[in-house]
């Protein structure tokens, strides 16, 4: 490969990446109604046919978000859960980081669970995606039996999402988070 082509790939790269930081950046401070082609184009001092040789629109940059907290959450997932001692402390740790996350990383949260995005869920699901299921199907594993583990671990998901989003839209009394998540554990880990 040429020295010209190699500089021009690894700058369109870095400008792929900035679009990505940038709207990121504006969702956080601002919300993703304020993320546009335009505000974006502003902001990186690029036109906005330039960010559409990168991204299709909005969605496809919600998506290129997604990924990157689906990676994010992965790798976090995965040192809670290796950090722990035992699987109930695992799942405990796991839970009370998703939480975290959901509620630290809100639009980030919102990019991969809430918004509109190109994203294909399922066998044909980008690795990224993959991979933050995998890290909670580790987790949620040794609790499952009898039921299937990935079904189990969809549940588990589905009640830790429904906890984050009520919790982060103000319909549940924040002074009982502590003993929700006791509930939802001794379920899960067969204690309750």
């Amino acid at each position: 490969m040429n020295p010209i082509q190699t500089r021009k790939e690894r700058e369109r790269a870095d400008r792929h990446q900035l679009i990505i930081d940038t709207a990121r950046e504006l969702a956080e401070t601002q919300g993703w109604d304020a993320v546009t082609v335009r505000r974006l184009a502003d902001r990186i001092e690029y036109s906005q046919p330039v960010l559409y040789s990168h991204f299709a629109g909005k969605d496809a940059i919600v998506s290129a978000v997604a990924l990157q907290g689906a990676a994010e959450l992965a790798a976090a997932t995965r040192e809670l859960r290796e950090a722990a001692d035992s699987p109930e402390a695992a799942v405990r740790a796991v839970s009370e980081g998703y939480l975290a996350f959901a509620r630290d990383s809100a639009a980030l949260y919102d990019a991969m669970f809430l918004l509109r995005t190109d994203l294909k869920f399922g066998p044909e699901a980008p690795q990224q995606l993959k991979d933050a299921f995998f890290e909670l199907l580790q987790t949620f594993a040794p609790f499952a039996p009898p039921h299937d583990v990935e079904t189990f671990t969809e549940v588990a998901w589905s009640a830790l999402h429904g906890l984050a989003t009520l919790d982060r839209g103000g319909r549940l009394r924040p002074d009982f988070r502590a003993q929700r998540l006791d509930i939802l554990l001794a379920e899960w880990t067969g204690r309750g």
